[in-house]
């Protein structure tokens, strides 16, 4: 008689975006990687799926959405879901942007466009670190290089 071994645990991912495609990208590579997606296109979204459901392990948050254009989402789901790394997405990265990431506690800032094959691997990392980037990591990221 075999024993199956003990279920792998799915790292739950929030993907944060109003772009569809990045979304649909997004959740396709993570799933295929053993991830459970969940999307919101929009921060009253984003605040709802953290609210109602299991909080998520990782958040990939677009910094520019239709009703949040600064950094008060992050801190909004940095509040409701503390023990999540959260991972700031932007074609919009200043100076002012990734220290205030920085002191909300983002776990790295990704440029767009980014490669979305490398996000399993990214995933994994913050989700390892819970949170809190190692001093050997920069907290901005450029997945393209």
């Amino acid at each position: 008689m075999t024993t199956d071994p003990a279920p792998k645990s799915e790292l739950h991912v929030l993907v944060v975006d109003d772009e569809l495609l990045i979304r649909w990208a997004a959740t396709e590579v993570l799933t295929a990687d053993g991830c459970e997606v969940a999307e919101a296109e929009n921060a009253a979204a984003a605040v709802r799926a953290v609210s109602d459901s299991r909080p998520p392990d990782v958040v990939l948050l677009d910094y520019r959405l239709p009703d949040s254009s600064d950094l008060g989402l992050l801190a909004t789901l940095r509040s409701l879901a503390p023990h999540a790394a959260i991972i700031l997405m932007t074609a919009f990265g200043t100076p002012e942007v990734f220290a205030g990431a920085e002191e909300l506690g983002a776990w790295r800032i990704l440029h767009k466009p980014f490669e979305f094959t490398e996000l399993p691997q990214l995933v994994q990392a913050a989700h390892a670190s819970a949170g809190a980037a190692s001093p050997e990591d920069s907290l901005v990221s450029d997945a393209t290089a």
